[in-house]
């Protein structure tokens, strides 16, 4: 596949709150650091990993800023921007400054479970609309509708498409769609337990939770497996297995969070209609995370 700025592994970026649930800017940071300091490819920002859907127009807009100032152009910055009101989405489109910015992550419409045809247009008209390129994401099992292979194949030929995050779990979609779509289009893994089996295929890379806290690991997983070093890779995949399942046992970010608390990164605090992660849980991650140490 054709290099772009997504290759490699992005990270899904928490959004660290106070114990009081404010954003907490100075962790953001420290954050945002931990993660050029490790090798990181690139951030994402404003994912649903960052709890997008319970901050406020200015909380977000105060928290791409943050990431932005902190990034300094080190690494791409890809930006999640989506909805299942087109208009909203193109409203927003047009009110925000892209400086900085070098792509949108943009989940399929939620909730309204359009048809196919409606996937499509609806995908054409914010690429159209946007001045970055666009990533699709293909969440099937948050949105309750599927992109299937043929729909993001149609959307590959689209000159300002470059890649899609799936997450649909299903392999036999996404071989479909690397084997119908030219070496400029990425498939990246948007479920860290099967990176590598998505890399095997052709895969670009991966948009990961657990790099949070393992950026380094997961970039490391990346780029082993593209250089063939393919025992070194699944050393490092089955090295991280239990804590794949782990984060997301209760929920992400809970999960993610919880072991960032314990790395002494963030609190645990998360909003509501989001609880923090059980004590039983916690404990199960403390465990792993010293056989992983």
């Amino acid at each position: 596949m054709t290099y772009h700025l997504f290759d490699g592994a992005g990270v899904a970026l928490v959004t660290p709150f106070k114990p009081n649930n404010t954003v907490d800017f100075n962790a953001l940071e420290a954050l945002v650091d931990y993660q050029i300091s490790k090798g990181i490819d690139y951030i994402v920002a404003l994912g649903t990993t960052a709890e997008t859907p319970t901050l406020s127009d200015s909380e977000k807009d105060e928290v791409v800023s943050c990431i932005k100032s902190k990034v300094a152009g080190r690494v791409p910055i890809m930006l999640g921007l989506g909805g299942n009101n087109l208009n909203a989405v193109l409203t927003k489109i047009n009110s925000t400054d892209f400086t900085g910015i070098d792509g949108l992550l943009s989940v399929t419409p939620f909730y309204n479970k359009p048809q196919q045809a409606g996937l499509v247009e609806y995908y054409k008209q914010v690429a159209d609309a946007i001045p970055v390129p666009v990533v699709l994401y293909n969440v099937p099992s948050r949105t309750g509708v599927n992109l299937s292979a043929s729909s993001t194949v149609e959307l590959a030929n689209h000159s300002n498409i470059i890649a899609v995050k799936e997450a649909s779990g299903d392999m036999v979609q996404m071989s479909e769609v690397v084997s119908s779509t030219q070496s400029d289009f990425s498939l990246i893994s948007g479920d860290d337990g099967i990176t590598l089996p998505i890399l095997s295929i052709g895969g670009s890379g991966v948009i990961s939770v657990i790099a949070n806290a393992f950026p380094y690991e997961m970039a490391q997983l990346v780029k082993l497996t593209k250089e063939q070093k393919l025992d070194e890779a699944r050393e490092m995949h089955l090295r991280l297995t239990r804590m794949f399942g782990l984060i997301f046992k209760e929920g992400s970010p809970a999960g993610i969070k919880a072991l960032l608390n314990i790395m002494g990164m963030s609190t645990t605090s998360v909003r509501l209609p989001l609880v923090e992660a059980s004590k039983a849980l916690i404990r199960e991650i403390e465990v792993e995370l010293r056989d992983i140490d």
